[in-house]
């Protein structure tokens, strides 16, 4: 494996302590234990989802164009995005709706937009370079 890539999927796993702390600050938001509104509850919700979501996909991106030989360069370049992704998207969910009583996302909800064009950018050429991989493998 790629040194980079190596680093980049062992500094990710360590992401991963800071999700599942997040786990706790999202069971004191739906217990009540930690006042927000819906809108700030149904967001952090979604922050915390795609977080977890998100950075699984990435470490699994990582390993699968490891394993089918796809060129280190694009195979690094489609991790690092969907991995980018995974920090974008769950901080447009949480910083659009920081304050007391929000009542619409401000404009951190722009990261969100931002996450999703770089998970589909990661998940096109990752897609690309591990078809690329076996068809050179044929």
């Amino acid at each position: 494996m790629q040194p980079l890539l190596s680093i980049v999927l062992g500094v990710t796993v360590l992401t991963v302590v800071g999700i599942a702390f997040g786990g706790t600050f999202m069971l004191r938001v739906v217990t009540g234990a930690h006042g927000a509104n819906e809108l700030q509850k149904t967001f952090f919700r979604a922050g915390h989802a795609h977080a977890g979501v998100l950075v699984t996909l990435g470490l699994t991106i990582g390993v699968l164009t490891h394993a089918a030989g796809a060129d280190n360069v694009w195979g690094a370049a489609g991790t690092i995005a969907v991995l980018t992704a995974a920090i974008f998207v769950p901080i447009g969910f949480f910083l659009s709706v920081l304050g007391h009583d929000p009542q619409k996302p401000g404009r951190m909800v722009a990261a969100i937009w931002i996450g999703a064009a770089l998970l589909t950018v990661g998940l096109i050429i990752s897609g690309v370079a591990v078809v690329v991989a076996g068809v050179s493998a044929l």
